[in-house]
């Protein structure tokens, strides 16, 4: 994971917009309120980005 405090998903940073932090599999990842409905809704979007985002489900 990187040092930087930025969006997964659009790369933006704290000094851009702001961002929250959540954790997944004992790491620590930072996602932009116009993507926390992708992590919710539709994770399969995160392939790539998130470990094991193809085995997630949305609600």
């Amino acid at each position: 994971m990187k040092d930087q405090k930025e969006c997964l998903v659009c790369k933006r940073g704290q000094q851009e917009i702001p961002i929250t932090e959540f954790l997944y599999k004992d790491s620590s990842f930072f996602i932009c309120a116009q993507h926390i409905p992708v992590l919710i809704h539709d994770p399969q979007k995160l392939v790539g980005l998130l470990p094991d985002a193809d085995k997630m489900q949305g609600v």
